[in-house]
């Protein structure tokens, strides 16, 4: 059986030779398995492609697809499924916080259990603030109250998948992928992992807020209609609203009640009504900002070098 390890890297240089040494070390007493291991230079501006072109010199088994810029993680993620050979793939980050060692008991799980996917589950976050760690258990409820498809809570992109997850995702004709949905979405066996995720070895995490409230939004937009449905409800609780306060505003005057002040409950109406309306186009918009961005048919991601052991290819 052959296997790929896929990391995503950007600005890693403080931990990638790490990252390799201990991935090549769980690997190496792994019988029965011959490894690739495929890192993704995701534009970094630091020393990152020179610390993967050092690793790839003294290792055949190490290839390097080289962005021409930076163009996210999922795009990352995506290039190392499309161009791995492997008949299972790892998918993991390069901070460490996905800690290797994990490795074979995912593929005795995928061979004991014959699971397509085996996705690792966060019981601890180590070295996250409660902010963050309370940010991401709203956002996966939120997005399994929304979702069509469930999404496992507290799960990442690390995971193992097979041939079969791999055949079916590579059809996939989206441009902005949202890995982990996709292999939801995919279905077959999946069975989860627990495990205690590690603090960030070095360096700063490549997902500040604006970055998780991007990814959020694509997978809103990306797995589900709902909003487009919350948007007409809202719509339509907003003109009941109205026209009960209309009501309202005839009985008082009619019955010769104290008069309301004319300016005051205009601009509450308007106010109301104009975020209403501000809010649905938003989420129309944001529909229609997507289907013109796969519509341009743009690729998701360039290579610009794919580095193979000690050879180079354009």
């Amino acid at each position: 059986m052959r296997g790929s390890i896929i990391v995503p890297c950007y600005n890693e240089e403080a931990v990638i030779g790490i990252t390799y040494d201990r991935i090549k070390n769980v690997i190496t007493n792994i019988s029965g398995v011959s490894f690739e291991i495929i890192f993704i230079n995701d534009g970094s501006t630091d020393q990152t492609l020179n610390v993967l072109n050092v690793i790839a010199q003294r290792d055949k088994n190490v290839k390097i697809l080289n962005f021409s810029r930076n163009f996210g993680h999922q795009p990352a993620v995506s290039a190392g499924i499309q161009f791995c050979s492997g008949d299972i793939a790892i998918i993991m980050d390069a901070d460490l916080q996905d800690p290797p060692e994990l490795i074979p008991e995912m593929i005795a799980i995928h061979l004991n259990e014959k699971a397509n996917v085996v996705y690792a589950v966060r019981k601890r976050r180590k070295g996250e603030s409660v902010w963050f760690k309370l940010s991401a258990k709203v956002f996966y409820k939120f997005i399994n109250y929304l979702s069509d498809i469930p999404l496992p809570l507290d799960s990442g992109d690390f995971r193992l998948i097979d041939k079969r997850i791999m055949k079916e995702f590579k059809a996939l004709k989206e441009k902005r992928k949202y890995v982990r949905g996709l292999i939801a979405f995919i279905g077959y066996k999946q069975v989860p992992l627990p495990y205690e995720r590690d603090a960030r070895f070095a360096g700063k995490t490549k997902y500040p807020f604006l970055k998780l409230w991007a990814l959020a939004k694509n997978s809103l937009i990306y797995f589900t209609k709902k909003p487009l449905g919350m948007a007409v409800t809202t719509g339509f609780i907003s003109i009941l609203i109205g026209l009960v306060f209309i009501v309202y505003i005839f009985i008082r005057k009619y019955n010769n009640s104290i008069p309301i002040p004319g300016w005051a409950s205009t601009a509450v109406l308007i106010v109301f009504s104009g975020g209403v309306q501000l809010l649905t186009i938003g989420v129309i918009g944001e529909y229609i900002g997507s289907m013109f961005e796969e519509i341009k048919g743009r690729p998701e991601y360039i290579i610009s070098d794919i580095i193979e052991g000690a050879e180079e290819k354009r």
